[in-house]
């Protein structure tokens, strides 16, 4: 067995004997260095089948651009929701403000990152929880219940209330500073302990350092309005204005929806996550005290139903998904057969889904929206994507997934609790299986 351990000079020879065996290998591999692995391997009947037409499809507005920033899961929250201003008002498109959003989802996390410390403030600074914490910093990703948490608060504005800045659509500088800062904080309130501080103290020094916080956010985003007037036109040119309305308001009337009302549930089929029960994963929290995660792991064949049913009673479904894995951005087509890189190659890429999510070649790094679904003989076999990179890509900004993507590399739906027949809602009654904050289904908050 040692002389497999080290690669040999001989070895060399075999693999380069191996490689030249196969007379096609120059040929590929001239093609491969000059343009691509993409392009050379790129399946051309695919582009064939995935055109964008739909046997049902939602009216959801143009597209939006998160741009350099981590916001998808918050802009395809948004994007859920301006439907119904839209058909409330008349409209025929609407945005909310991302940046109003933002401010206080990076707030919140600031106050939940110093509370995280201090919870494990009697940790080694070393310990793997106190690294991650440490390491996930104030960052721009989330998820659903973090969307929900800022809505139920915070209440939302439209785009022109609290329009988008600088750091907000390119918010890497700002996460740094914001980073160091916490850290800066973190280290301080890990100090106030070991010298003696009692608790309240630390809690006041925490106090002032999410006060100081708030002004920084003011400094990249600008503040947050309390108060503003909504105006606009509507499809008839007719002019219309409701005054000094509260974002709160603003939601309750225009929008309306019970965040409550939805469920989350996930496609894992890894052999520590059986399938009809609860997870919950500790620390995928943007807020103290807020809505947690419960995702209930479904079997494909049933996850895919309640998301298929919702999307034919019109209803637009938020998703996580891997977005890069055989997906050609530019033409905005996500679909296993993209690309052949198995018989470009000559090598075996196959694994189980499960098994690439248990060795992280599978993890949700992406949310977005499905706005449409394509029905042949009673079964879906592409779906309409509301993404949020703007209108270069795709179909103006619109992709298109395979129902074997599908089934491939999608993990996580958020559904109307209306379209889950009642022998699965009451697997949400079940007591949460708590999972580390390392588990793989915390990828989209990174």
């Amino acid at each position: 067995m040692d002389n497999l351990k080290c690669i040999s000079k001989n070895d060399i020879e075999n693999f380069s004997n191996h490689y030249h065996s196969r007379v096609e290998n120059e040929t590929i591999s001239n093609a491969v260095i000059k343009n691509g692995i993409k392009n050379v391997s790129l399946n051309n009947q695919s582009l064939i089948n995935m055109n964008y037409t739909f046997s049902n499809e939602i009216d959801a507005g143009t597209i939006t651009n998160q741009k350099k920033s981590g916001r998808c899961w918050m802009f395809a929250g948004l994007n859920l929701l301006r439907i119904n201003v839209m058909k409330k008002c008349n409209l025929e498109n609407f945005e909310f403000s991302e940046s109003y959003g933002m401010f206080y989802d990076k707030f919140e996390k600031f106050n939940c990152f110093l509370e995280n410390i201090i919870e494990t403030i009697d940790e080694d600074v070393n310990s793997r929880t106190v690294e991650l914490l440490l390491r996930s910093g104030i960052q721009d990703g989330g998820e659903w219940n973090m969307f929900c948490n800022i809505v139920k608060k915070y209440g939302l504005v439209p785009k022109y209330v609290m329009p988008e800045t600088f750091s907000s659509s390119e918010s890497d500088s700002m996460n740094n500073i914001l980073d160091l800062k916490a850290t800066k904080c973190a280290h301080e309130l890990r100090e106030m302990k070991h010298s003696g501080k009692s608790m309240n103290e630390i809690y006041k020094a925490k106090h002032e350092m999410v006060k100081e916080a708030y002004s920084i956010l003011c400094m990249f985003l600008g503040e947050p309005p309390k108060k503003f007037d909504f105006e606009y036109k509507d499809k008839d040119k007719k002019f219309k204005c409701d005054y000094n309305m509260t974002p709160k308001d603003f939601y309750d009337k225009y929008v309306g929806v019970n965040l409550d009302d939805y469920a989350v549930i996930i496609n894992c089929p890894t052999e520590d996550k059986p399938f009809n029960k609860i997870y919950n994963i500790k620390y995928m929290q943007n807020m103290v005290g807020g809505q947690e995660n419960n995702y209930l792991n479904l079997d494909i064949d049933t996850f895919k139903k309640l998301i298929v049913n919702q999307l034919l009673s019109n209803e637009p479904v938020w998703f996580a998904c891997d977005v890069g894995k055989q997906m050609d951005k530019e033409k905005g087509i996500m679909d296993n057969h993209l690309f052949n890189y198995e018989s470009v190659l000559n090598t075996n890429l196959d694994m189980s889904k499960g098994n690439k999510i248990n060795y992280r070649q599978i993890c949700p790094t992406h949310a977005m929206l499905f706005t449409g679904v394509n029905i042949i003989n009673e079964k879906p076999n592409k779906y309409k994507v509301e993404n949020s990179w703007g209108d270069k890509n795709g179909e103006k900004g619109f992709f298109i997934m395979s129902d074997e993507w599908f089934d491939e590399y999608m993990i996580e739906g958020i559904v109307n609790k209306k379209y889950i027949p009642d022998e699965i809602k009451k697997l949400f009654d079940q007591e949460p299986i708590k999972l580390p904050p390392w588990d793989v289904l915390s990828s989209l908050m990174k």
